[in-house]
């Protein structure tokens, strides 16, 4: 399976787990509130019933319900009709609001009866609670009389009730027309006692005894009430789950389509890295890729090229390296060849000059094999070093000793500068090889006459060799070329100036190895000067130590 389908069917999943999740979550929620709202429905109708009642408790009569009403409806935003259980309408809240009263909702009305439960105590014997009961009636047929008058007269009319749950009456004002009999409780009649007297056998003895008072109040009561709410059509508060899906959907629609172009503008340059490493290993190593941006993507397309541009760097030098081997070994070997032949045929006599010369040429081919391997170790850090403490004066002087001999027959003065001495840690063999490829090559470049001098001066925790000369010089455009390998300033190549064209190479990985840095300045015409800076702290040891 392909990394962009893994890649595409993670995010898919992802996407529809989260969408599902949140979907979930919104559903979870919005029925949640549905539900809330439902409870804060059945409040307001508790409301508007415990209301009603409260009126028809208090006052005796639906007289003067309207405002009452008008104020529940503005309230709870609930349409409310209000009529007796035998259909007289008593109030409309659409009515009440001067609009045309819509038709009624399908909801089964709500009954609501305005007389009081009965409260009898627990425990009484079936006769007093049937004496509590008679009394209850009267009590409760004269404060129902009371309230209606007080009610008619406009008064404030407020009720608590009493033990048994009879409403007990006051007011503000009694009105001349509620006089001093209106809420006087007469004994209880012997009709009532009668009436109740059955209920004393009766098994639901409460329920009896409710029941009877109902019925000898119900001509002072006001009558039970009809309530509808509500209106025909109305949207019950529900939850569409249409909408929830159909975001959902987008919600993934949109992932996908952003997985899809995430995966593509990441798979395409990595598709085009896997086309040109492919390239690169059959041996195209011009092969890059393009980049574009500065993100972690185009980051790894320059890191590709810049490698491919390593690679191609090291096989280019690999085949210089190569021809120039070939080029070193060809023109001698040939020439060897040649007179070991014409030797072996008797052409030429065998001469100790020839024999001399013959004998110099091989050394010179066995100097260029030698120097090869050295810069093969070198550079693959596996030169072995045998690091000591040295004196960089006493060295330079040995060097200046071994090349006196070469200088004195060139006919060039060999100075040494070198105040005080400065130590190193270091290998004395490989730093003598080092100072005197530098010597050998001032010598050859510097005519008779001139000056070749080595000097030595510490500069902090550094030692500061130099090796310069008055010879011809180097031209600036050769300067960049000087350590490379088989390079040297005579174009021709010839062997008059002599040299492998492999020291300079070897000493730069010498001093690099001992943590050092090499240098070169020159002026054509004036000479050039070799600068070698080494640390004079001993630490005990070096970079490639074997």
């Amino acid at each position: 399976m392909s990394f962009r389908v893994r890649v595409l069917g993670l995010l898919m999943v992802v996407a529809m787990a989260a969408t599902a999740a949140t979907a979930w979550l919104t559903l979870r929620q919005a029925n949640r509130q549905v539900q809330e709202t439902v409870t804060a429905g059945q409040q307001e109708v508790s409301r508007i019933t415990g209301e009603l009642r409260a009126y028809g408790f208090a006052h005796g009569t639906w007289e003067g319900l309207s405002p009452t009403v008008a104020g529940l409806a503005k309230d709870t935003g609930q349409r409310i009709r209000v009529a007796t259980e035998s259909g007289v309408l008593l109030a409309d809240s659409d009515a009440l609001a001067g609009r045309e009263p819509r038709a009624l909702s399908s909801r089964p009305p709500i009954l609501v009866d305005p007389r009081p439960a009965l409260e009898l105590p627990a425990g009484r014997v079936p006769q007093t609670s049937v004496k509590l009961t008679a009394t209850a009636i009267a009590d409760y047929r004269a404060a129902a009389v009371y309230a209606a008058c007080l009610t008619r007269a406009g008064a404030e009319v407020t009720a608590r009730p009493d033990a048994v749950g009879v409403p007990r009456i006051s007011t503000d004002r009694r009105p001349p027309q509620c006089g001093e009999t209106y809420g006087k409780a007469n004994a209880p009649t012997r009709e009532d006692l009668d009436a109740l007297q059955p209920c004393a056998s009766e098994q639901r003895f409460t329920a009896c005894l409710q029941r009877v008072f109902n019925e000898r109040t119900g001509s002072v009561a006001p009558p039970r009430l009809d309530i509808r709410l509500g209106v025909r059509n109305e949207s019950p508060p529900t939850l569409a789950a249409a909408p929830t899906v159909a975001v959902a959907a987008g919600v993934a629609l949109a992932v996908i389509l952003g997985a899809l172009l995430l995966s593509r503008a990441v798979l395409r340059p990595v598709r085009a890295m896997t086309l040109a490493a492919k390239g690169l290993g059959e041996g195209d190593l011009a092969r890059r890729v393009p980049v574009s941006g500065r993100d972690e993507i185009a980051q790894l397309g320059g890191a590709f090229n810049r490698m491919a541009d390593s690679i191609q760097a090291g096989e280019e030098r690999q085949r210089r390296l190569t021809g120039d081997i070939a080029h070193e070994l060809r023109t001698p070997l040939a020439n060897l060849r040649g007179y070991l032949e014409a030797l072996r045929d008797g052409v030429v006599e065998p001469t100790p000059e020839l024999l001399a010369s013959l004998h110099e040429e091989a050394l010179l081919q066995q100097r260029i094999v030698d120097d090869l391997q050295d810069l093969a170790l070198a550079e693959a850090g596996a030169l072995t070093y045998h690091p000591t403490r040295v004196d960089l004066r006493e060295l330079l002087e040995t060097s200046r000793t071994a090349h006196h001999a070469q200088a004195e027959t060139a006919g060039i003065a060999l100075a040494l500068e070198a105040p005080s001495p400065v130590t190193v840690t270091a290998d004395p063999d490989r730093l003598r090889q080092v100072v005197g490829n530098l010597v050998g090559n001032a010598l050859r470049a510097t005519a008779a006459g001139g000056t070749v001098t080595l000097a030595l001066r510490p500069r902090g925790e550094l030692a500061v060799v130099e090796v310069r000369d008055t010879g011809k010089g180097i031209s600036a455009e050769d300067l960049p070329h000087l350590f490379d390998r088989f390079w040297r300033a005579d174009a021709s190549r010839g062997r008059a100036t002599g040299g492998s064209g492999l020291g300079l190479s070897i000493a730069r990985q010498i001093v690099t190895d001992h943590r050092g840095t090499i240098e070169v300045r020159s002026t054509v015409g004036a000479g050039t000067a070799f600068t070698v800076v080494l640390p004079t702290a001993p630490d005990g040891g070096m970079s490639g130590a074997g």
